[in-house]
């Protein structure tokens, strides 16, 4: 998954710290006793995940739960089990984590087991790349399950799912609603986790995702409708980057709409609001126009902004 609007945890932490050190100068003995007290009772969570999807979900647990320790890469599993071991309450939680995580690891975390949040209505969107797939697929509504994690791949026994509706065409945004209310689930649950008997998944309904590749990027209008190349634009964004060329310069499209051939036909007056200059015809003979890009090397602009600069050359 791609790195795009991701929060700077390190700095979010430092001025965290800063705070509540200001915090304590100002406190009486009463108030720092009442919040150690509330620390104390805060669930503890030894935490792994890389990404939106990690960012977003430990937004919502920092501002609930007690973060013992944050695991970005296969070389903090041996520093996670040792929290593990000197913290025995503590939960393991993991949200897009990238790393195939060893049976020792797991049986570190028994009874419970490691807690996965997943971006799809499991078992279904297995894999690297289950937002994207659901994107490019043309799904309508998105979901989020709660698993145990276990060593084959996103199979793991289910203590939660649910499905949101009417989200935006927007990864961003898909990716901060799902990772924002699956985490909220974890919170409210997380003291009742342990009595919890989770439901083990159908394989036999599986499907996969795969890793996206540099080799998606470039767009190809001329083989897919616009409602596609509408949504391999939005999958794309962060990585790979969606890609077409103009006027003999590669540029990354960070932002388009779809406009329908058959509402200018019937309406001609909505041609300005609906259209750009800059638009890419598609199979279906719809178009893609263009708000936003990026020529390579060069800043974002908009359309307007761009044709100024490469249309007369």
């Amino acid at each position: 998954m791609g790195d795009f609007a991701t929060t700077s945890l390190r700095a979010g932490a430092e001025a965290t710290a800063k705070h509540a050190a200001r915090e304590a100068r100002n406190d009486g003995p009463e108030r720092r006793v009442a919040r150690e007290d509330e620390m104390a009772k805060s669930p503890k969570i030894i935490f792994f995940g890389n990404g939106p999807l990690a960012d977003f979900t430990l937004e919502v647990l920092q501002a609930h739960c007690e973060i013992l320790f944050h695991a970005r890469t296969k070389d903090d599993l041996t520093t996670a089990v040792t929290f593990k071991q000197q913290y025995p309450e503590a939960f393991g939680v993991l949200a897009s984590f990238g790393v195939m995580i060893k049976s020792d690891v797991l049986d570190a975390f028994a009874p419970e087991g490691i807690l996965n949040l997943h971006p799809s209505l499991l078992p279904k969107y297995r894999g690297a790349s289950p937002i994207e797939s659901a994107i490019l697929a043309g799904d309508t509504d998105f979901s989020y399950s709660i698993m145990r994690l276990v060593k084959a791949m996103d199979a793991g026994p289910i203590y939660h799912q649910a499905a949101l509706s009417d989200l935006p065409i927007n990864k961003t945004e898909i990716y901060h609603a799902l990772a924002t209310a699956g985490a909220d689930w974890l919170v409210a649950n997380l003291s009742q986790i342990r009595k919890m008997s989770p439901v083990d998944q159908d394989n036999s309904q599986a499907t996969f995702t795969t890793k996206l590749s540099k080799n998606d990027s470039l767009l190809h209008p001329e083989k897919h409708t616009a409602n596609e190349i509408f949504r391999q634009i939005v999958a794309y964004q962060g990585f790979p980057k969606p890609k077409y060329e103009f006027y003999g310069k590669t540029c990354i499209i960070l932002d388009a709409h779809t406009v329908n051939t058959n509402d200018i036909i019937c309406d001609p007056s909505l041609a300005p609001e609906l259209s750009t200059p800059l638009m890419l015809k598609c199979a279906d003979r719809n178009f893609v126009a263009i708000d936003r890009l990026q020529p390579e090397g060069k800043k974002p602009m908009d359309v307007k902004s761009f044709l100024n600069g490469y249309a007369k050359n």
